[in-house]
């Protein structure tokens, strides 16, 4: 530093606050791109070295059997680095980490112990884990080639705010492209019903059921066979390309055409999907088709039996659930076959099966699953000549009437159809009639008598793998006569082609909810990432998390060394006007908390939070929710209340994913909160230093200067030895005996 008078500040360093910040949000923007995964962790790896200012960046992935695979690296041997593998008995720095799921730091690092740090020539490495609800998915590693003492606890807590935030990313993104995936194939699954049940021609509905298929799954090539007589014959192909198709019917001679047969002859009798082994070599289509595993998934109608063929892909095996799709797709298929037979089985059926496809196609155009309801219930009624009908879906083993229909106009009712005799055929998929029902043992005559009913013709409907979706019934035929068996066969083929539909819409309803709720985690995930203040994460977490899960009231409580600590209880309540009642209800969640050890815990308010509390804040339902750390150990509660309704499976999923991205950031949070308030120690313990400094003279009588009019720059008059140096002149060892000196020329030496 030259001499004189001129201050120089130093900008900050490349480790400082203010870039380690700059970095977090650096990471939420990249993430808010839509990256793929490799594409993230390779910035990461690259970001993470740059700011550390480390010789290697590193990043496991931990597979199912809790072994370590280098996925990604940036720095000294990258390339070496890919494809290695750690077994979990193995001595290393990452699967210490793993282990512990805590960030491990290894200064002067003992290369006999750790083999493979040694191999790249570390001499201090540092492992931070990604935890994700709650289980380890990876590590980060840091290493340092020539400082031994490199890493310290600043950069291993910002290690675990980095880990941390990318193991959140990752699992936003994984979950987002799990919905795509899903709304996608809903989509095509609705457009199969939709195409299927608007075709009349049993060809056409063969060569679309492979077509669709072939889409859906990404593959190259679907074969469907149909039985003639006795043997099977091939009836479509769906391929890539024109030439595949054409070569794949040019190679289907009879040594390929014969394992074919065989193959879907096995499904059909099985009654399921089969699945065999093909090599191309051996094969008869040679390379037309990769290795793999062929399935063969059968369908029957009342005149024809087949199966779908689908032909191995390049992009791997296919999961179960795209083997359930299959089945579902088959199905679809044997329907719509089933319908185009019936209809040109007998020309006096044409205006019943017109019906039928007019009610389908009406029907599977309706996006929304009540208006698809409402409008089935208008129908049936038309269409099998009653008076009245109502349609209910099968929710926690009862039968919930949603929609009726009477003399042409609809409402809507909210009714369990009743216990009895009715309901148990339906749910052994059965139908049930009678022209009298009270005469019926074990009926229910209050219920009978409330609704006026003199028939009832109930209709079960059956999903693709023939399980019970729900039902819908007729009431009192309009010209009074009794109930035939033409109206039971009207009846199951209204509901088989309904069910379908009704199946495609409520997969569709499903895909957009989880999609919904996909987005809303992974824009609350980039929320609290970017909230470092722990008052503003708690106000903003328990909003987003009463919004997501339809509560009313939203508390969060944050475990402090004397305990939980309420942050927020219901909005409009603050903490400095009813402080008695967040003490209470800290109170409350500690006790409810030492009851219960789930960790999610769903009941009324009155029970958790005892009655005097639980009424004073509303009454209703009240679910408390874990948030655990990467130790396992409790750093906060979410309490929600008053939803309105019980938690199902898919609620208590979205809550554990909430809570696992809430604990990371709570974290982080507190850790921020620490920090600062650590900074704000230090300088009130600069600013604490006293307002005067004594100095000695060369005579060694004492003269005392004032700090803050030193720092005004007032002129001192000092007798200045050893304790006074001078900016512009080397040290006064005796100067004249009374000096007045500018008080910027001068400072007080710190002896």
């Amino acid at each position: 530093m030259q001499a004189g008078d001129t201050t120089i500040i130093e900008r900050p360093g490349p480790r400082s606050d203010e870039a380690f910040q700059k970095l977090l949000l650096r990471f939420s923007v990249a993430a808010a791109q839509g990256p793929d995964a490799a594409s993230l962790i390779r910035q990461f790896c690259q970001a993470t070295r740059e700011f550390f200012q480390v010789d290697g960046a590193y990043f496991w992935h931990c597979d199912s059997s809790g072994e370590l695979i280098g996925t990604e690296a940036d720095g000294v041997m990258a390339e070496r680095f890919r494809g290695t593998r750690l077994k979990a008995s193995e001595s290393a720095v990452a699967v210490e980490a793993v282990r512990q799921r805590k960030t491990i730091r290894a200064n002067h690092l003992d290369p006999t112990r750790y083999r493979l740090a040694a191999e790249f020539h570390a001499r201090s490495i540092m492992a931070a884990p990604l935890v994700v609800s709650n289980e380890v998915i990876g590590a980060a590693v840091f290493l340092h080639c020539s400082d031994p003492d490199f890493f310290s606890e600043d950069l291993a807590a910002k290690a675990t705010i980095l880990a941390g935030q990318l193991g959140s990313l990752l699992e936003a993104g994984r979950l987002t492209r799990v919905s795509r995936e899903q709304h996608r194939r809903a989509q095509i699954l609705v457009e199969v019903a939709q195409t299927l049940h608007s075709m009349t021609d049993a060809k056409a509905v063969v060569e679309a059921v492979a077509d669709r298929l072939r889409v859906l799954l990404r593959t190259r090539l679907v074969c469907i066979m149909l039985r003639q007589g006795g043997s099977f014959a091939l009836h479509a192909v769906a391929a890539e390309s024109a030439q595949l198709a054409a070569s794949a019917r040019a190679k289907h001679d009879r040594k390929g055409l014969q394992f074919a047969a065989d193959l879907a002859s096995r499904a059909v009798g099985a009654g399921e999907p089969v699945a065999v082994p093909i090599d191309p070599a051996t094969h008869a289509l040679g390379s037309l088709v990769p290795a793999g595993m062929l399935i063969a998934a059968p369908f029957r109608t009342s005149q024809t039996e087949g199966a779908v063929l689908v032909y191995p892909r390049q992009d791997g095996a296919f999961s179960p659930e795209e083997k359930s799709v299959i089945s579902a797709v088959a199905g679809f298929g044997s329907v719509a076959i089933a319908n185009a037979e019936l209809y040109s089985s007998s020309r006096a059926h044409t205006h019943e099966l017109h019906q039928l496809l007019d009610v389908s196609s009406e029907l599977g155009s309706i996006g929304q699953l009540d208006d698809f309801l409402q409008k089935f219930a208008l129908r049936a009624a038309d269409f099998l000549g009653f008076g009245r009908a109502f349609i209910g879906l099968l929710e926690e083993g009862a039968f919930r009437v949603r929609w009726s229909a009477e003399s042409g106009a609809t409402r809507r009712v909210e009714l369990v159809f009743p216990e009895g005799p009715a309901s148990r055929a339906l749910m052994n998929r059965e139908v049930f009639w009678t022209d009298d029902p009270s005469t019926i043992p074990g009926a229910n005559l209050d219920v009978i008598a409330k609704f006026n009913v003199r028939q009832i013709l109930a209709v079960p409907l059956l999903g693709t793998e023939g399980q019970v979706l729900g039902m819908f019934g007729v009431l009192d035929r309009l010209d009074g006569s009794q109930i035939s068996h033409e109206d039971i066969r009207r009846a199951r083929a209204l509901a088989a082609q309904v069910a379908v539909t009704l199946e495609a819409s409520r997969n569709l309803d499903l895909s957009e909810r989880h999609r919904t709720r996909a987005e809303s985690l992974m824009s609350l995930a980039l929320e609290l990432n970017s909230l470092l203040k722990l008052p503003d994460f708690a106000q903003s977490f328990a909003r987003r998390a009463a919004d997501m899960l339809g509560a009313q009231t939203a508390a969060l409580a944050v475990k402090q060394e004397s305990g939980l600590e309420t942050l927020v209880l219901a909005q409009g309540i603050e903490a400095d006007q009813h402080r008695p009642l967040f003490r209470r209800f800290s109170h409350a969640l500690q006790a409810a908390l030492d009851k219960h050890a789930e960790p999610i815990v769903s009941s009324t308010s009155t029970e958790i939070l005892g009655a005097a509390l639980g009424a004073e804040l509303g009454g209703g339902d009240c679910t408390l929710v874990r948030l655990m750390g990467g130790s396992a150990e409790l750093v906060g509660v979410l309490c929600l209340a008053n939803r309105g309704k019980p938690l199902a499976a898919e609620d208590q999923q979205l809550l554990q994913a909430i809570a696992g991205h809430a604990s990371v950031a709570l974290e982080n949070a507190r850790l921020f909160t620490r920090m600062e308030q650590a900074n704000r120690h230090w300088i009130e313990i600069f600013d604490a230093i006293g307002d005067f400094i004594v100095a000695r003279c060369w005579r060694w009588d004492r003269q005392r200067l004032s700090w803050r009019a030193l720092s005004a720059g007032a002129p001192v008059k000092a007798r200045v030895s050893m304790s006074i140096r001078c900016w512009n002149a080397p040290i006064w060892s005796r100067p004249p005996e009374s000096t007045v000196l500018p008080a910027k020329a001068c400072r007080p030496s710190m002896s």
